[in-house]
């Protein structure tokens, strides 16, 4: 069994379910009201520990009811959380989601997650020398991320950066990351207006762009290639993006190339979008391994 640790946020989703987005300033009378524990270091975590792997999840939760709920479903889905402490006199991480018109719409505010901070990672140096594959996402501090990019180069592990929220990100985390995964968003931000298909030829095998229903583009030192998406009927997106990551980690960390791995991923991040809340979707490996073979 792999290990596979995450590096990042946990919160409570909070999600309205409408027929459209208000307008500025507009009142709408929405369908439904729900909440559910996220967070994209979590949601990567529980998708990873469903898909076969040995997690551990390194963050914050704060001293308060959402942060015992965050801590339970954690737990109940098999992810170690030695290393998620709450923080005294501090809010958990919470998710403002709406879904309306066929996808979502996400304000994040980060409260706990803003203490994961590079010292604190740092207590756990024995259990990320252990991984074979780190994640980590950007809903912490931005000198967090820096550093695990440098922990991973010293120590010749596999890193897998997923830029969002979208950022700046600097040429050396750039380069100490194994593998980068922004949507078209996220690419514009850390690229700007170059030319895609001469960004992609510039980081062959490691940056990945997630398309959507277009599949996943990237360059294997050779061509530019597209692994096609799997597609579905859409009941709530949310969560896709973590469980695509989640699932090509895995894949990764088991010694598949990555074309196969995009392919697996492209079929769990498919599952996931079929049931509402972001990780009320996320499939097993047994779940992945059947829709792939029909």
């Amino acid at each position: 069994m792999v290990k596979v640790v995450v590096v990042g946020s946990s919160s409570m989703d909070l999600i309205v379910t409408a027929n459209q987005r208000p307008l500025a300033g507009e009142t709408l009378i929405g369908d439904s009201f729900y909440t559910a524990p996220g967070g994209k270091g979590a949601n990567q975590a529980v998708a990873a520990a469903r898909l076969g792997a040995e997690v551990s999840m390194i963050g914050r939760v704060g001293d308060d009811a959402f942060g015992k709920e965050i801590l339970d479903n954690l737990q109940q889905n098999g992810v170690a959380v030695n290393h998620v402490e709450p923080v005294t006199g501090n809010a958990s991480g919470t998710a403002h989601i709406t879904l309306a018109e066929g996808d979502n719409s996400i304000i994040v505010v980060k409260g706990a997650n803003d203490e994961v901070t590079p010292s604190y990672v740092k207590e756990a140096e024995e259990t990320l020398k252990q991984a074979d594959i780190i994640l980590i996402q950007q809903e912490i501090p931005i000198e967090t991320v820096a550093y695990i990019a440098a922990f991973c180069h010293e120590h010749h592990k596999k890193l897998l950066l997923n830029p969002a929220p979208a950022r700046k990100l600097s040429e050396e985390v750039i380069a100490y990351a194994t593998y980068i995964t922004p949507n078209e968003h996220e690419f514009a931000v850390l690229f700007g207006n170059n030319k895609r298909a001469e960004i992609l030829a510039k980081y062959p095998n490691k940056l990945l762009i997630t398309e959507g229903k277009n599949g996943v583009r990237y360059h294997n030192g050779t061509r530019e290639e597209v692994v096609p998406a799997f597609v579905v009927d859409p009941v709530d997106t949310t969560g896709a993006g973590d469980t695509f990551n989640a699932a090509f980690a895995v894949q990764i960390a088991e010694g598949n190339d990555i074309s196969s791995a995009l392919r697996f991923a492209n079929c769990a991040a498919s599952l996931s979008i079929k049931k509402l809340g972001a990780q009320g979707g996320m499939p097993t490996r047994e779940e992945v391994e059947r829709s792939l073979k029909s």
